[in-house]
């Protein structure tokens, strides 16, 4: 008990942690910063997150098209916000695990075919955040050494893994184990490697992540800072990637830590940097929430039963057949 309750508590810790170290740096100009809130500013935030919630559905549905899944964008976009719920409260991402039990607990989806679809958007998402920062890095001056190779090594990931699925083709196995790699493999090569689903996700996939950014343009606006876009982009994707790294549930404290930084690097005032970074992530939090409260209603009883036992019994496969 102990363990799965230390398991949460930790990493929660060390995101509150840096939080406090952060606010309490700036915490003499805070509250003049927060007194530029403007509602209207967060009532258009809340809804540019909104929609590119609907946009990561419409992805999601893309992707299990892909696989021979059939399902409906508000079904799949649910289906996301539930999974990232989760993740805001469970460490390591373990809460996308959440989205293979719904789509196995609906018949629509085998568990083989419920982890290929979150490769295929994991793979995107991750290299067209770091495309994205790689066009965005000339436009802000003196970044630390590390910003370049940590857009670099995932472009270079994404690459060699798309030749790696080209070159191994359709392969078979007797072995158990090894079998079910190479089916893995080859949904994951259909859902992603053909023109028109390449096409689809790719451009879906830079939409999605250009929302993100102008979620955080518009706070930034709120707080009359004039700032570059290219800048903006450059800072929510170092903090993505540092997300990426699960140390902290939903990347609370790291995310905000890294905007920060790269604020600060365009000139921002410490304080005003840090109450956007906060007010951002904040933010795109609260409609996650919102988003998995109503799916919970969306998929009916079953589903709490199925976010308790991913918090408490690690998504046990025995337990959660039956709810």
């Amino acid at each position: 008990m102990w363990r799965k309750v230390s398991a949460i508590l930790i990493p929660s810790l060390v995101a509150f942690g840096i939080l406090a170290y952060m606010l309490w740096r700036v915490w003499d100009d805070l509250m003049v910063t927060i007194a530029h809130i403007h509602p209207l500013y967060l009532a258009f935030a809340v809804l540019i997150c909104a929609l590119a919630w609907v946009m990561r559905g419409w992805r999601y549905q893309a992707i299990l098209g892909g696989l021979t899944v059939r399902l409906g964008l508000t079904f799949s976009t649910a289906c996301i916000l539930l999974s990232q719920t989760a993740n805001l409260i469970v460490p390591a991402r373990l809460g996308d695990l959440v989205r293979i039990f719904i789509l196995k607990h609906e018949g629509l989806a085998t568990y083989s075919q419920g982890v290929s679809s979150l490769i295929v958007e994991r793979i995107f998402d991750v290299v067209t955040i770091a495309l994205l920062g790689l066009l965005a890095l000339p436009f802000v001056i003196a970044t630390p050494e590390w910003f370049l190779p940590l857009i670099v090594i995932p472009i270079v990931g994404g690459a060699a893994f798309a030749i790696f699925l080209l070159l191994t083709g359709n392969r078979h196995s007797e072995n158990k184990y090894l079998g079910i790699f190479y089916s893995m493999l080859t949904e994951v090569r259909a859902a992603s490697l053909s023109m028109r689903s390449a096409f689809v996700l790719g451009s879906s996939s830079i939409g999605i992540w250009l929302m993100d950014v102008l979620v955080c343009a518009v706070i930034v606006m709120m707080f009359d800072e004039s700032l570059p876009f290219m800048v903006i982009m450059l800072a929510i994707v170092i903090g993505n990637l540092v997300k990426a790294v699960p140390i902290t549930p939903g990347g609370v404290g790291t995310y905000e830590f890294a905007l920060v930084i790269t604020f600060e690097l365009a000139g921002m005032a410490p304080a005003t940097a840090t109450v956007i970074a906060v007010i951002d992530h904040l933010v795109k939090n609260l409609v996650t929430l919102a988003g998995g409260i109503v799916s919970l209603y969306y998929f009916g009883d079953w589903s709490v039963s199925l976010m308790k036992h991913s918090f408490w019994s690690g998504l046990s496969k025995e337990e959660l057949s039956e709810s």
